[in-house]
């Protein structure tokens, strides 16, 4: 499995290239552009897009219409688009798992991500936040930590469910500390933050934006940001990394891919206008603003990146005998 990807690695960012289908017919775009996100609507992947949209239809000069396909932790969306007819019109816009960790938890996928789709640019960047209530004896991580290892299995870490980032991240944290917590899936975030809140859990890694009202409100409180770089938005807030876990580096991104087979020029022009609209100042204010990073890298880059990924999530999950629910 691991040779597979590696041989991935070198391939995935330029899969399709020699199969590409010329669309020689009418220049492209010439009607809209359809982006598939695998989830309900207001997810951060939704929500970030619709800050470069604009400039994007400004440029091409064609709508770009947001198609939210949910269920099956966004496979089924995400099929939909490997399915689809790679001409250029229809582009996904995945997190983390649609391109990472789902292939190694649902053992009923119809597609291989590595092979199925190209990569196009890594949009955004969302580093966990490790939370723990305010209530708990705990400043930083290495007290939690402490915490944690005199009391073996006794303290509690929530997730969305089974399989989700979440999870994964609990699970690379515990294998890094070396600590036993148990984990408790909740149905969906809102239940997992209400039970950090009720104290039935003592720690909830994730997005910030979900947390934000709480730590704001002194509820809740961050011990650490799962990243090489502080968040802008939480600047007292030190790294794991500068807490003495330097590889303990989890998040969610939201990326664009299209069907595998899409011209390679096509490809680029995308890319290439996404990181021009992720330049602009006041776009990267508005993903700071709820804690996201703005990215914006090449086809090669987030190809590479996806494949590495894959590589590390894969022991994480093996070791942790992980599957959905």
């Amino acid at each position: 499995m691991f040779a597979n990807l590696l041989t991935a690695a070198a391939t995935f960012a330029t899969a399709g290239a020699l199969t590409a289908p010329a669309f020689a017919a009418e220049p492209w775009p010439s009607r809209p552009i359809r982006i598939v996100v695998p989830y309900a609507p207001g997810n951060t992947g939704d929500i970030t897009f619709r800050f470069i949209q604009p400039q994007l239809e400004k440029q091409f000069g064609v709508r770009f219409l947001i198609d939210n396909k949910s269920g099956a932790s966004g496979n089924i969306g995400a099929d939909e688009v490997v399915r689809a007819q790679p001409d250029g019109y229809t582009f996904l816009l995945g997190a983390t798992n649609n391109f990472v960790t789902n292939q190694f938890l649902f053992r009923n996928m119809r597609f291989d991500p590595l092979k199925d789709l190209m990569p196009v640019a890594l949009l955004s960047n969302a580093p966990s936040v490790m939370i723990v209530n305010s209530t708990l004896p705990v400043s930083t991580l290495k007290d939690f930590t402490e915490m944690a290892r005199q009391s073996p299995s006794k303290l509690n870490y929530g997730s969305p469910g089974n399989g989700t980032p979440p999870h994964l991240a609990g699970e690379l944290y515990s294998q890094l500390a070396k600590v036993q917590l148990t984990h408790v899936p909740y149905r969906g975030s809102p239940p997992a933050v209400a039970g950090l809140l009720g104290s039935e859990i003592q720690l909830y890694i994730t997005a910030f934006s979900s947390v934000a009202g709480n730590v704001a409100g002194g509820k809740l409180k961050a011990l650490a940001v799962a990243s090489d770089q502080r968040l802008a938005i939480l600047p007292d807030v030190p790294t794991t990394r500068e807490q003495g876990l330097p590889d303990l580096l989890t998040g969610n991104w939201w990326g664009m891919a299209a069907p595998a087979g899409t011209d390679p020029a096509i490809i680029d022009k995308m890319s290439a206008a996404i990181k021009a609209a992720l330049s602009d100042p006041a776009v990267r204010k508005q993903y700071a603003d709820i804690g996201v990073t703005a990215v914006g890298n090449s086809p090669t880059e987030f190809g590479a990146q996806i494949a590495k990924e894959a590589v590390a999530w894969k022991q994480v999950i093996d070791r942790a005998q992980i599957q959905p629910e």
